[in-house]
């Protein structure tokens, strides 16, 4: 691995402790204004200084993120379909490299659908977009991205982690299932759990980190859970709490109840 894709992957997983919090801003690419990111600008200028990587598309980073940022972004690349479409896993390359290296990006995302009708075309839209970003020393971040009738168990997840990895994806970001431990056993990457939907309880969120971060994931990739929160800063700083400084559940809470006080 070259100097400038070691120094990419760095900004998003902190060399101090191995771990990263993302923090997911992409989901207009699909879902539109959806709930707390209809003014994306207002839910993430009070985050992203807590947040080691921020992930929006190119059209909400041009727009909402400050330039000024020191906070390394992660792009979505990928899209072309919509909640209100005939199929969520039809996807293509939305945004060249050559427009990532403009923004100044760390890396770059997209998503794969292994098992769905469309899996090849996400596979060959992940080798060939590793394709290019290698010629730049730019890391590739796949999206284990999953149907509506596809299980979210550790062996179909460890199947689409390892396959990402294998096509060059330099990070994995998946779903926590029981026995994950073997899905990151089987993935060569480092891998990050997404958050998925809002969660019914604070605690459940940090059970999910608490349990990721113990069987061997590197992070989070969390949006809603977050910025959907009704005390955001609070809630972040209570998941880097647990990727950052090994709290507990509880220890996170009691941290989330201090903060919201403020």
């Amino acid at each position: 691995m070259d100097w400038g894709m070691q120094n990419r992957i760095s900004q998003i997983i902190k060399p101090k402790t191995g771990r990263t919090v993302m923090l997911a801003v992409d989901h207009g690419y699909f879902l539109g204004p959806t709930s707390h990111l209809e003014n994306a600008k207002k839910t993430i200028e009070p985050l992203i200084e807590y947040a080691d990587a921020l992930m929006p598309a190119r059209g909400v980073l041009r727009a909402d993120v400050d330039p000024g940022t020191s906070t390394p972004i992660v792009l979505r690349v990928s899209g072309g379909n919509s909640i209100v479409g005939e199929d969520l896993t039809r996807e293509g390359i939305t945004t060249s490299v050559e427009d990532a290296l403009r923004l100044n990006v760390a890396a770059v995302a997209m998503s794969i659908y292994v098992g769905s009708k469309y899996e090849h075309q996400t596979l060959m839209n992940l080798g060939n977009l590793v394709n290019e970003c290698e010629r730049y020393g730019m890391p590739v971040v796949a999206v284990t991205a999953v149907g509506k009738d596809m299980v979210r168990d550790a062996r179909y997840l460890a199947l689409c982690c390892r396959i990402a990895a294998e096509l060059g994806a330099k990070i994995v970001k998946t779903y926590y299932t029981d026995d994950f431990q073997t899905v990151v056993e089987g993935c060569p990457v480092p891998i990050v759990v997404a958050g998925g939907k809002q969660m019914n309880t604070e605690m459940d969120v940090f059970e999910l980190v608490h349990s990721a971060i113990s069987e061997g994931a590197v992070g989070v990739d969390m949006g809603r859970n977050i910025w959907q929160n009704e005390y955001p800063v609070a809630m972040i700083k209570a998941v880097r709490s647990i990727v950052h400084e090994n709290f507990t559940p509880r220890k996170a809470m009691d941290l989330y109840n201090n903060e919201k006080e403020k």
